[in-house]
């Protein structure tokens, strides 16, 4: 069984380091990009402290489609370029969001969240595959060192899991 460790007297790098570290041990051993998707949902979720809301939205080639999460029930579909999301998978840039509802054309799949950060999940040969999304309900939870810590753990997330995926 898998156990979960928090460093809660770190310092927001460690923990990002202590995270990564689980991450790719969790997800190492398996093939399945779904399984390793929804445990690294649950794995963040889990650990990281004031989050509402953890997963993957996966582009389907035209648009942004709901994938594993933890949190409460989502947006199924996303256009590119529309919301938060849509804006880091057109763009394939992280977007540090302090206040959502500050943010042209913000998409509240629960109105809890305040705060929010997405990163453009892409390919090595450079192809979409999608964004990881993840809330809160904090004004400016997310920071710069989040962004550098959430970008490694896609990283990681994509050369583990996408890089070794089998198809349903």
């Amino acid at each position: 069984m898998f156990q979960i460790s928090q460093a809660t007297h770190a310092g927001k790098a460690a923990q990002y380091d202590d995270l990564l570290q689980q991450a790719r041990a969790l997800i190492a051993d398996e093939t399945d990009l779904i399984a390793n998707a929804a445990n690294f949902s649950s794995l963040v979720y889990h650990t990281l402290p004031d989050l509402n809301w953890a997963g993957f939205y996966l582009f389907d080639g035209t648009e942004l489609v709901v994938g594993p999460f933890q949190g409460k029930p989502a947006c199924v579909r996303i256009a590119l370029g529309r919301g938060v999301c849509g804006t880091a998978a057109r763009e394939r840039r992280t977007q540090v969001v302090p206040d959502v509802h500050a943010f042209p054309g913000h998409i509240a799949c629960d109105s809890a969240s305040r705060s929010e950060i997405v990163v453009p999940l892409v390919a090595s040969d450079g192809a979409l595959i999608g964004v990881w999304d993840v809330d809160s309900p904090v004004p400016n939870r997310f920071d710069d060192e989040d962004a550098l810590g959430m970008e490694a753990l896609c990283t990681a997330f994509v050369a583990l899991a996408w890089g070794k995926r089998t198809e349903r």
